[in-house]
């Protein structure tokens, strides 16, 4: 009896005390919302670039070589009006001449070292529902600006939008639009690669819609 009316008396002394403990749980939520309207991405030519085979004593020795740029057309189709905009994701990492977080697109690695080179990627005199727009792109997807000489940045989603609206731009709802895209692709100066063997040019993006 005596022990019990001790632990009491420790617990009412505790609560009057003034003492507050943390809460021993936390919430987890998981939100997003499903769109009714869906839009399909495709390129051109099955997305495909191909400077067949070059020879290594046509490469600049000491400074980077431009290969011709190459056309394709993107178009993305809707079923309803949709905003939308473009991400793309590089596909070979870490193999750009840029370094992490550039603006280019890696071309791959010769033995796991060596970055063989780099492509851009820009979008050309997009057309949206049969009217001219801008290309723009954001970080956030909240603030956006004119693509810089047109170059999409591998960092950066695309988008499109009304040119007229100045400063304040963002993306419009659009039902299909369809932009020439160019892609230029240059190799690194041939005295820092090992062009003993034949190597693979191995440049690779995914371009995903993400609805806004």
């Amino acid at each position: 009896m005596k022990k019990s009316l001790a632990a009491l008396t420790a617990a009412i002394a505790l609560v009057g005390s003034g003492m507050t403990f943390a809460a021993s749980t936390v919430e987890l939520t998981v939100t997003g919302l499903i769109t009714p309207s869906a839009c399909t991405p495709t390129l051109s030519g099955s997305g495909k670039v191909d400077h067949g085979k070059i020879a290594a004593k046509d490469l600049n020795p000491t400074a980077p070589t431009k290969l011709p740029t190459a056309r394709l057309q993107l178009s993305v189709d809707c079923e309803a009006q949709t905003l939308f905009a473009l991400r793309s994701t590089d596909n070979r990492p870490g193999s750009s001449m840029d370094g992490q977080g550039g603006s280019g697109y890696g071309l791959g690695l010769i033995n796991n070292l060596q970055k063989i080179g780099i492509f851009w990627i820009s979008l050309r005199d997009p057309v949206a529902d049969n009217v001219a727009v801008e290309p723009i792109e954001s970080l956030d997807g909240v603030s956006w600006s004119a693509i810089d000489d047109v170059m999409w940045m591998s960092e950066k989603l695309a988008a499109f939008g009304d040119g007229s609206t100045g400063q304040n731009r963002k993306p419009i709802p659009i039902k299909n639009v369809v932009t020439e895209m160019l892609i230029d692709t240059t190799i690194a100066a041939a005295n820092n690669l090992d062009l003993s063997n034949e190597v693979l040019i191995d440049g690779s993006a995914t371009i995903e819609v993400k609805y806004l």
